[in-house]
C-alpha cells in the first residue's frame, strides 16, 4: 500500500501542448535586435554546443516516470524540449510550422498577413537643405522648362519658346555654380548643358534673330565636349541660306558633310540635296546637277529628280532631260497597292481593320506623297513637252508614251487632258476640241472630264446645242459629276428655263455642298426668278465659304438694293472695296447709292474716286459736271465735258455744254467762239443757232443776221422733220389697229408671247437693264451678257475689272473640270481666263 498512491485530480496527459512562448517566435526575429546584432557579429557563427553544462550529457537530465510530474529534459542544445513549457507559454507541438499558419494560445485571431500590428511607420523626409537634394530640384526645373519651350514652339507661340528657352539658360548656370560649391564639379550633367544651349540657339533661329543663333551654335560646336556637335553646322548653313549667303551656306554644308560618317546615309543625302539647291539659287546649275546626280544614283527621290529635270530645263539639254524624265517615273515610292484597302466581304474581322487603317496616318501619308509625285510629273511633263522635240505636240506625245510605259498608267489620260488645256492657252481650239473628243471611247471616268470640257468650250463659242449634249454626254458617263451638271444648267439658263436650271444646280451641291460655282449659280437663278429672299440666302452661304469674293459681295449689295435697303447696300458695297480697292464701277455704285440718299458730299468723294480710276465712264462725268453747276462752280465742270466730248465726240450735248460753262462762268469770248466750232460741226442745230444769236446780239456783233437766218431755216427743217415723224406713227398705229381687229387666233398667240416678253424684261440679265452698262472692247469678245462663267476650283473671284453695274456680274458659272482626280493644279483650270486681267 505504500507505493500506491491516490490520484486526487485526473491528470491531462496533452497539456502544454498549446502553450505559446513568444521567444521561439520567427516572424519576430527581425525585430528582435539582440538577434540581429548576433547575426551581424562572430557570435552567430559560432560552432554549437554539445551541451547546456559541462560535464556528461547524461548528468544534466532528470529522469521523469509516467507516475510523476512531467519534468522537461534539457537538450543537448540548451534549448527545450519538444512540449515543455517555459514561462507559461506553450510552443508549437511540430518544429516545422505550415506556411502561413501559427498555432497560437487559445483565443487568438487567425491573422496571417500580420495586419493586427498596424501602419507602418511613417518614412523618413527628405532633408532638401542638402546641396544634393538642392541640385536635384535645380535640374529637373531646368528639364522642364526646357519641355516648356518646346512645347510653345511646337504651337507657334515662338517668342514664349524664347523666354523659357532663355530662363532655362539661366537656372542651368546657377545649377553649374552649385556644383561648384558643393565640389560635385565632376559630376556635371553635359547633356543638359548641351540641351539648354541646342533649345536656345533653336528658339533665337525661329524668332529671325540670325546673328545670335550662330552664336548660340558657335558655342556648341568649338566646345570638344559635346560630341556629334559638328553636325549642327547644318542649322548655320541653313540660317546662312535665309540671310541669302549662299557661298558660307555651301562651305557649312560641306563641312557638315565631313563630320557626318558613312552610316547616316539619310543624313548625307539631304545634306546633299540642300546643296544642290543652293546651287540652283546661285544660277550654277552645272554644280547643282553633280549634286541631284550623285543623289539619284545612291538614293533616288521624287523632288531630287524634280530638280534635276529643271536644271537639265535651264541649260537647255534636250537628251539629258528625257533621261532624267525617264529616272523620275522609274523612282520607287515604297508605296503598298491600294487594293489592301477594299474591304472583304468574307472576313468580318478583317473589314474592321480595314476601315481602321483606311484613313489612319500612315494611309494619309502614301495620299500625300502619292498625289506630291503626280504633282511633279505632270509639271515636268508640261515643262519639257515643247523643249525636247520640234514641236509641243510631238514632246507631249513622248511624255505620254513614256508614261503608260511606267507605274502611272493612270497619269497618260490626265496628260492627254492637259495637251487638250494647253492648246487651249495657245489659242488652239480646233486641236484642243480633237484631242478632247478622242476621250469618247475611254472609261466613263476619263469620258466624263472629257466630255464636260468639250461642253465648256462650245459654251464660249455659244454652240448652245452642242454644249448641251456633251453636258448630256459627261452627265451619262458619271451623274455624280457636279461641273457637268453644271453646264447642263447654263445651257438651260441661256434659254431663260429658270426654275430646270435650279433642279442641276441643286443637284450639283447635292452631289459636291463645296461646289461654290454651283451655288452662285442658284443665287443668279433665283434673282431671275424675283425670288430674292432665297438669293440672299445663297449669296450669304457663299460669302461664308469665299470670304474675299468681290463679285458675291456685290451681288449682296445688289440685292439689298433690290430689298430697298440703302444702308445694308452701302455696308457691302464697302467690303466690295475693301477687296478691290480702285473698282470704278463699284466707286460708282456707291456714288449713286449716297446721292440716292441725299448726301451729296460722300456721293462726289466716290464719283471722283471712280473717274481718277476710270476716266472714261460717261455717266461719272455727267454727274460731276453736273455737281459743278449745281454747286456754282461751272469753269470746274469744262474739263469734264470736254473728256466727253472726246469719248462721244459725235453726240452735241457735250460741246453745248461745254460752251454753256464758259457762257455762265462769264468768258462770252470763249463761249462764242465754241457755239462757232459747234455750228461748223452740227450746222442744222437749232440749240447752237439760239445761243448765237443771243450772244451776238448781246455783244453787238454783225453776225447776228446771219445767224437769225440760219435759224429760221433750221426750225422750218425741223418742223417739217416733226411732221413726217408723226404722220409715221399716225400710220403704225392704223396699222396696229388694223392688226388687233384680226383673228381670234393671233390675238391669243400674241397674249402668249407677252408674258415671255415681259419676263426676258425683268430678269435684269439683258444688256441695257441698268443705267450705264456698257462692256470694254475686251469684255465684248466673252460670253454674253446672260451667259455663266465655268466651274473652275473653289477659289476666289477676281472681279476688279469686271463691271459690276453691268450685267457681268450677272452671269452664272459654268462647269469644265480638267482632271480626272482632284484639282491638284487648280490654276491650270479650264476658264481662269475668262475674266480679264
Amino acid at each position: 500500500m505504500e507505493n500506491v498512491h491516490l490520484a486526487v485530480e485526473e491528470e491531462d496527459l496533452y497539456s502544454g501542448y498549446n502553450d505559446y512562448n513568444p521567444t521561439f517566435d520567427s516572424e519576430e526575429l527581425e525585430n528582435d535586435v539582440g538577434f540581429q546584432q548576433a547575426v551581424r557579429t562572430s557570435h552567430g557563427r559560432r560552432p554549437p554546443m554539445t551541451a547546456k553544462f559541462p560535464g556528461t550529457a547524461i548528468g544534466a537530465r532528470p529522469l521523469a516516470t509516467s507516475f510523476g510530474a512531467r519534468i522537461p529534459l534539457a537538450s543537448s542544445m540548451g534549448r527545450p524540449m519538444t512540449g515543455a513549457v517555459q514561462d507559461g507559454a506553450a510552443r508549437p507541438m511540430t518544429a516545422v510550422r505550415a506556411a502561413g499558419y501559427t498555432s497560437l494560445t487559445r483565443g487568438s485571431t487567425f491573422d496571417p498577413l500580420g495586419q493586427s500590428r498596424g501602419p507602418a511607420a511613417p518614412l523618413e523626409a527628405k532633408n532638401e537643405d542638402t546641396p544634393e537634394e538642392k541640385i536635384k530640384i535645380l535640374e529637373k526645373k531646368v528639364n522642364d522648362l526646357i519641355d516648356e519651350s518646346c512645347m510653345a514652339q511646337s504651337i507657334g507661340a515662338l517668342q514664349l519658346a524664347l523666354d523659357k528657352a532663355k530662363e532655362a539658360g539661366r537656372k542651368e548656370r546657377t545649377l553649374v555654380r552649385q556644383r561648384d560649391q558643393a565640389h560635385q564639379s565632376e559630376h556635371i550633367n553635359l547633356d543638359l548643358t548641351y540641351s539648354v544651349l541646342l533649345n536656345l540657339a533653336n528658339q533665337l533661329a525661329n524668332n529671325e534673330m540670325f546673328p545670335e543663333a550662330l552664336n548660340g551654335y558657335q558655342l556648341i560646336v568649338r566646345n570638344k565636349a559635346f560630341q556629334n556637335a559638328g553636325r549642327l553646322k547644318v542649322n548655320m548653313a541653313n540660317i546662312h541660306v535665309k540671310q541669302k549667303s549662299y557661298t558660307k551656306a555651301i562651305k557649312l554644308y560641306r563641312m557638315a558633310l565631313d563630320q557626318i560618317s558613312n552610316a547616316h546615309k539619310e543624313m548625307r543625302i539631304k545634306i546633299m540635296q540642300n546643296i544642290g539647291v543652293v546651287f540652283v539659287r546661285m544660277g550654277q546649275y552645272s554644280d547643282a546637277i553633280t549634286s541631284f546626280e550623285h543623289i539619284m544614283s545612291e538614293s533616288p527621290n521624287i523632288k531630287t529628280g524634280f530638280n534635276l529635270i529643271l536644271c537639265y530645263y535651264a541649260i537647255g539639254d534636250r537628251e539629258r532631260m528625257k533621261k532624267a524624265f525617264q529616272k523620275l517615273i522609274s523612282v520607287p515610292l515604297g508605296i503598298d497597292d491600294e487594293d489592301k484597302y477594299l474591304p472583304s466581304n468574307d472576313d468580318t474581322d478583317s473589314g474592321l481593320v480595314i476601315e481602321a487603317i483606311k484613313n489612319d496616318k500612315l494611309h494619309t501619308m502614301e495620299r500625300d506623297l502619292k498625289v506630291l509625285t503626280e504633282k511633279y510629273i505632270m509639271t515636268a511633263a508640261k515643262l519639257i513637252a515643247p523643249a525636247i522635240e520640234t514641236s509641243f505636240a510631238t514632246g507631249f506625245d513622248w511624255c505620254v508614251d513614256m508614261v503608260k510605259s511606267s507605274q502611272y498608267v493612270e497619269l497618260a489620260n490626265d496628260l492627254e487632258i492637259n495637251k487638250a488645256i494647253t492648246y487651249l492657252r495657245q489659242k488652239d481650239f480646233n486641236q484642243a476640241v480633237e484631242t478632247l473628243k478622242t476621250f469618247e471611247k475611254k472609261d466613263s471616268r476619263v469620258k466624263s472630264a472629257a466630255a464636260t470640257n468639250l461642253s465648256f468650250l462650245y459654251f464660249l463659242e455659244k454652240d448652245y446645242d452642242q454644249a448641251d449634249r456633251y453636258a448630256d454626254l459627261a452627265m451619262t458617263a458619271d451623274r455624280y459629276n457636279p461641273a457637268a451638271l453644271i453646264n447642263k444648267g447654263n445651257t438651260v439658263f441661256v434659254k431663260q428655263d429658270y426654275e430646270k436650271a435650279a433642279e442641276f444646280y441643286k443637284e450639283a451641291l447635292r452631289n459636291d455642298s463645296s461646289c461654290t460655282e454651283a451655288l452662285y449659280n442658284l443665287g443668279l437663278t433665283y434673282k431671275g426668278l424675283k425670288r430674292l429672299e432665297e438669293a440672299l440666302e445663297c449669296f450669304l452661304k457663299l460669302h461664308a465659304i469665299l470670304r474675299n469674293s468681290a463679285q458675291v459681295m456685290y451681288q449682296l449689295a445688289h440685292l439689298y438694293e433690290l430689298l430697298e435697303d440703302p444702308q445694308q447696300a452701302i455696308e457691302w458695297l464697302i467690303q466690295v472695296l475693301s477687296v478691290t480697292h480702285t473698282d470704278p464701277q463699284a466707286l460708282a455704285k456707291l456714288g449713286e447709292l449716297y446721292g440716292a440718299e441725299g448726301d451729296k458730299s460722300q456721293a462726289f468723294q466716290y464719283y471722283y474716286e471712280s473717274f481718277r480710276y476710270f476716266p472714261s465712264n460717261i455717266d461719272v462725268i455727267e454727274w460731276l459736271g453736273a455737281y459743278y453747276i449745281e454747286t456754282k462752280f461751272c469753269e470746274k465742270a469744262i474739263p469734264y465735258f470736254e473728256r466727253a466730248t472726246l469719248i462721244q465726240p459725235t453726240q452735241v450735248k457735250w460741246q453745248l455744254m461745254v460752251a454753256s460753262c464758259y457762257r455762265k462762268s462769264g468768258n462770252y469770248q470763249k463761249a462764242l467762239e465754241t457755239y462757232k466750232d459747234i455750228h461748223r460741226k452740227f450746222p442744222e442745230n437749232v440749240e447752237c443757232l439760239r445761243f448765237l444769236v443771243r450772244l451776238c446780239t448781246d455783244m453787238g456783233l454783225k453776225e447776228v443776221q446771219e445767224y437769225a437766218t440760219k435759224l429760221k431755216k433750221a426750225e422750218k427743217m425741223k418742223e417739217i422733220r416733226e411732221q413726217r415723224v408723226k404722220s409715221g406713227r399716225e400710220g403704225s398705229a392704223r396699222s396696229r389697229r388694223e392688226g388687233r381687229e384680226g383673228s381670234a387666233a393671233s390675238q391669243s398667240e400674241s397674249k402668249q408671247l407677252s408674258p415671255l416678253l415681259d419676263s426676258g424684261r425683268d430678269s435684269g440679265l439683258s444688256s441695257s437693264s441698268t443705267k450705264g452698262e456698257r462692256l470694254s472692247a475686251k469684255m465684248r469678245s466673252l460670253p454674253g451678257s446672260n451667259e455663266p462663267y465655268e466651274a473652275s476650283s473653289p477659289k476666289e473671284i477676281d472681279a476688279s475689272y469686271v463691271d459690276p453695274l453691268g450685267p457681268q456680274m450677272e452671269r452664272p458659272k459654268t462647269g469644265a473640270k480638267r482632271r480626272v482626280e482632284d484639282d491638284d493644279f487648280a490654276d491650270e483650270e479650264l476658264g481662269d481666263d475668262l475674266l480679264p486681267e
